[in-house]
């Protein structure tokens, strides 16, 4: 009955982290060091994956499935590295885009009401880009 039990949670404990530690081909994996808006949704720092599909991105950790977000098709000039990046507004972040490493087409987001408002009462934004974890 022991042995039945211990192989029964190692067995659980191998699914679950297979299943989280499961990336694909593009996905950025980062760690954000401060709390962030996205899509109205507001999410506190950690450990994230963020994937490109089509005309959304997927952001996820291990606390949460998914939250899909429209997207629009941006370029930048030479293909550099993976990067992810926020606006600043004061003390509030804002997911705006994301970079794949070997690209020259990313992934920008619209900025939400609050970004907007935020844009429309404070001129100065500062960018914050959080590079993938190695």
């Amino acid at each position: 009955m022991r042995f039945l039990r211990i192989g029964f949670f190692a067995v659980l404990l191998a699914a679950t982290v297979g299943a989280l530690g499961q990336t694909s081909p593009g996905d950025v994996v980062v760690n954000v060091p401060f709390a962030f808006s996205v899509a109205g949704e507001r999410l506190p720092a950690g450990h994230y994956i963020v994937a490109a599909q089509n005309d959304f991105i997927k952001i996820s950790n291990s606390t949460m499935r998914g939250i899909y977000i429209p997207t629009h098709a941006a370029v930048r000039t030479k293909a550099a590295g993976s990067k992810v990046v926020f606006h600043r507004y004061g003390d509030q972040f804002f997911l705006s885009a994301v970079w794949i490493t070997g690209s020259t087409t990313g992934k920008e987001l619209f900025p939400s009401r609050n970004e907007r408002e935020l844009k429309a009462r404070q001129s100065e934004m500062e960018l914050a880009v959080v590079r993938p974890v190695q």
